[in-house]
């Protein structure tokens, strides 16, 4: 795997789960939001990854996630990014949550693990840029 740049976002980040047929609260896609915001649909619910205090009540909420991204645009045809990522932060004992974008593929892993994940990145040979 070559060498990736990544940079650590600041901030907490949440992933939840709401019903199906609910509707996406409307604050998240609203330009002026800072941070990633991912929605995703499915017969059996509304997932959604964002900055802490994003989401209204009645969400199934796994809060104290820190998002990891990884320096784009990464070409489509490019391979095993997020293999080699979960790889290498598996073998470190790190759970992790992965999602890609139409430029990059992202990593979140728990605030408690943080400070392991970037050793364990920095380890296998990638530049790893913390938040000022």
């Amino acid at each position: 795997m070559k060498r990736l740049v990544i940079d650590v976002r600041p901030g907490e980040y949440l992933v939840a789960k709401l019903d199906p047929k609910a509707p996406v609260p409307p604050k998240l896609l609203e330009p002026e939001a800072d941070g990633l915001v991912s929605v995703t649909r499915t017969a059996t619910e509304l997932s959604v990854i964002c900055p802490v205090g994003g989401l209204p009540e009645g969400a199934e909420i796994e809060a104290g996630w820190r998002l990891l991204t990884v320096r784009g645009p990464l070409a489509f045809t490019l391979t095993g990014i997020i293999a080699a990522l979960a790889n290498e932060l598996a073998a470190a004992g790190v759970p992790l949550f992965t999602l890609s974008t139409f430029d990059t593929d992202h990593v979140l892993v728990k605030e408690t693990d943080l400070t392991r994940a970037v050793e364990t990145l920095r380890a296998a040979g990638h530049e790893i840029q913390l938040p000022d």
